[in-house]
C-alpha cells in the first residue's frame, strides 16, 4: 500500500515538473489579421485583432487561429513528453 502511495506522489511530481516546463513554452497562429498566443498549458497569453475586420471576419480568422493554436501546442506537449522520458516515466 505505501508503495503504491510513493508512485502516486511520484507521479504528481512528475506531472507537476512536466507542467511547469510547458508554462515557459508558448505558440502562436496567425490568420487573416488575428494572432493568437498559447502558452504550453494551452493558455491564451496573446490575442492581437488587426484593424478594420468586421465581426465575421473576425469570427472566421479566431476559429482557425485558436484551432490551429491548439495543434501547435498539443504537438509541443507531446515533443516535451517524449524529451522527458515518455509515458513510462509516469507510470504508464
Amino acid at each position: 500500500m505505501f508503495e503504491k502511495l510513493k508512485q502516486i506522489k511520484d507521479l504528481r511530481t512528475q506531472a507537476k515538473t512536466m507542467q511547469s516546463a510547458l508554462a515557459g513554452e508558448s505558440v502562436t497562429a496567425d490568420h487573416g489579421g488575428v494572432s493568437v498566443t498559447l502558452n504550453g498549458n494551452l493558455e491564451v497569453t496573446k490575442l492581437t485583432i488587426g484593424d478594420g475586420m468586421t465581426k465575421a471576419q473576425i469570427e472566421k480568422a479566431a476559429q482557425e487561429c485558436f484551432n490551429d493554436a491548439v495543434k501547435k501546442a498539443q504537438k509541443l506537449i507531446a515533443q516535451k513528453m517524449q524529451e522527458m522520458g515518455g509515458l513510462k516515466n509516469f507510470g504508464l
